[in-house]
């Protein structure tokens, strides 16, 4: 009787799990020849503009309190809270973590990173932004541009998409609030990119700084982010901090010199991620808030 129920307890969680797999909604296929091609109509269908209703409004897709055009002290609302979409949080974060698979799935999603598939993001982005009624925007750039197997491959990707993304910004007077090059997901980068004890390392990671500058400052972006979640050590038996610390001043020095010759860059601004990841921890030292 037991091994009865039991059976019976298994058959309803198959069930169960064969229904959530069919409630998952499915995205747009990899191979576009099978009905998906160029995404047509709006990404977010039946969704207006938000705008301002009140603490009144029994609207859930309304501001309540954050009225953009009200002055206050003499600034509209809007300019004291400068708020900006992120691309990657907004579109290239899966909602999974290290127990659990993604909870993210959109619609038209192809399940690559492809060049067309970039651009359907950042088209997505803007639609996005132009929807909920904010004027900035951040990216890195391997959020939006596919990499490539060589740096040049890599960087005509981005150029390619960053071409697009002048003409949509324009289309609603928007422009990034920072750029910032990704030097942590790629496995080159496990010891850091400005503090790698590798020289090959170092230069990839400075010339991928260096395109992703330019790109931040041709799409009129206020500031450039130094985010260093992957430099430093991971344990004092492996490294030599003096030398990692020398190495990231010169590749600060570096960028010192660029930013002079991008007169309007705006401000550098370093990310002192408190032990993000916790491997690296320089990045939770006190020497790295110094630096900050």
């Amino acid at each position: 009787m037991k091994a009865g129920k039991f059976l019976f307890v298994l058959i309803c969680l198959h069930v169960h799990h064969l229904a959530v797999i069919a409630g998952i909604p499915q995205t747009c296929p990899a191979d576009t020849g099978n009905g998906c091609g160029e995404w047509e109509g709006e990404f977010f269908p039946g969704i207006p503009k938000i705008k301002y209703e009140g603490p009144k409004s029994k609207n859930p897709l309304a501001f309540k309190w954050y009225n953009a055009e009200e002055e206050i002290l003499g600034k509209k609302m809007k300019e004291w809270m400068r708020f900006s979409v992120a691309f990657w949080h907004t579109f290239r974060g899966t909602g999974g973590d290290p127990f659990g698979a993604p909870t993210k799935m959109w619609r038209w999603e192809d399940g690559t990173n492809s060049l067309d598939m970039a651009k359907r993001r950042m088209r997505a982005n803007f639609e996005f932004i132009d929807k909920l009624g904010v004027e900035l925007w951040c990216f890195h750039d391997r959020d939006i541009a596919p990499d490539g197997k060589t740096l040049e491959e890599a960087n005509a990707n981005l150029d390619e998409v960053v071409a697009l993304t002048k003409q949509l910004q324009a289309k609603i007077n928007v422009h990034p609030l920072w750029g910032t090059a990704q030097l942590f997901m790629h496995p080159r980068y496990m010891h850091g990119g400005a503090t790698s004890s590798e020289l090959s390392v170092y230069a990839y990671a400075a010339a991928q700084v260096k395109k992703a500058m330019e790109v931040t400052h041709y799409l009129g972006g206020e500031n450039y982010v130094f985010w260093g979640g992957r430099e430093g050590y991971q344990t004092l038996l492996n490294t030599d901090m003096e030398r990692e610390l020398d190495h990231m001043a010169r590749f600060f020095e570096a960028a010192v010199a660029l930013r002079r010759r991008l007169d309007s860059m705006g401000h550098y601004l370093l990310n002192p991620s408190l032990k993000n990841p916790p491997n690296t921890s320089m990045i939770g030292m006190p020497q790295q808030q110094l630096i900050s």
